[in-house]
């Protein structure tokens, strides 16, 4: 049997690598002479750089760089050949700030500016950034201002971006402004009071209609722009990024479609499955590039279970008894051990 085992992080208690070891473990435990291939994966948020790292390799670059609140962090980014790839949450994420002091009204993405800075004058022609877990709402205007100060942006605006890919993985579709922009929905998570969001959702909007007048065309409204605070809009905006499904970049740079076909059975999974894992998200991606492998999916939680088994999943389960409160489901040994045993089970009924 050649099983592959592909999973997300489950937040705030197992990355991609510690889930799929997890789950490779209950594999051998019920098929012991099977081959599993464990691929360290994410759409764009958590564990995008390591993902990277493990499919392509490359050096870990590791530089000082301003967080959030502008106290020096060490960051980490890719190189690749001419290709680097980057975690705005290396520079600018929420897990840098603590709870208490979390405020996206101060909170900036400068320290993202400083990371392409260094990418590029290390040689870099092509630019892969993972868009998630930022702790910021600034509209990339933390970003720009460093990549003024390190003379990628001249003062007209105007980025030199001749010779220079940079693709914006993310599964976020939201515009920049308005009901389901960047500040009103994702903004709260990051700290926000209502006010603050009015507040914060005002100024995107005043940035990009002067940004506008000035450069001639507008990216506030395209899809993704509401990424990472607005990260996404000043990458289109300034840096004539495209935006990119993160696992499906992902799944190019690992050649993924060329030898899933000889596959047996594909074991994903993510924190929290439901509808909006069919609205872009990691799973679904797997389950579009199976090449007809059956792929089971795996949950902390699972909601429209009928939903995903009619999207094409071989089967949807949750990892944790229905009685199990959540704060012992996040304790890792305990998401590690129910992992395992649920994988456990569906190989064992696979080979029923």
């Amino acid at each position: 049997m050649n099983v592959v085992v592909a999973i997300d992080s489950f937040k705030g208690c197992l990355c991609s690598a510690e889930a799929n070891r997890a789950a490779a473990e209950g594999v051998h435990a019920a098929c012991p002479t099977a081959k599993v291939r464990e691929v360290t994966v994410s759409d764009g948020g958590e564990g995008f750089l390591d993902a990277f790292y493990d499919a392509i390799g490359g050096e870990i670059v590791r530089v000082t760089v301003k967080d959030p609140l502008e106290r020096d962090v060490e960051a980490r980014f890719l190189l690749k050949s001419e290709t680097a790839v980057l975690e705005v949450a290396e520079a600018c994420g929420l897990n840098r700030v603590k709870p208490k002091e979390r405020n996206p009204l101060k909170a900036t993405s400068y320290g993202v500016g400083q990371l392409l800075t260094e990418a590029v004058s290390r040689g870099a022609k092509r630019l892969i950034v993972g868009l998630g877990g930022s702790a910021t709402s600034d509209a990339g205007q933390g970003m720009l201002e460093a990549l003024r100060a390190g003379s990628f942006l001249t003062d007209n605006r105007q980025s030199r971006t001749e010779g220079l890919e940079v693709i914006i993985a993310t599964d976020v579709d939201n515009p920049l402004c308005g009901e389901n922009g960047a500040a009103r929905v994702f903004a709260p998570q990051k700290g926000a009071s209502k006010e603050m969001v009015e507040l914060l959702d005002a100024q995107a909007r005043m940035f990009a209609e002067e940004t506008a007048q000035t450069m001639g065309f507008d990216c506030s409204g395209e899809l993704g722009a509401g990424a990472a605070g607005g990260l996404g809009y000043a990458f289109m905006q300034f840096l004539r990024a495209k935006r990119r499904s993160g696992i499906e970049v992902l799944l190019e740079a690992l050649r993924w479609d060329e030898w899933i076909g000889e596959a047996d059975l594909i074991l994903t999974g993510e924190g929290c499955a439901d509808r909006q894992t069919l609205m872009g998200k990691l799973p679904k991606g797997i389950l579009r590039h199976a090449k007809g492998v059956p792929v089971y999916l795996l949950a902390g939680q699972v909601r429209d279970r009928d939903l995903l088994l009619q999207a094409g999943f071989a089967d949807v389960r949750s990892i944790n008894p229905p009685d199990l409160p959540l704060t012992e489901a996040l304790r890792k040994e305990v998401a590690t051990n129910n992992l395992r045993l649920a994988a456990q089970a569906i190989i064992s009924g696979s080979k029923d």
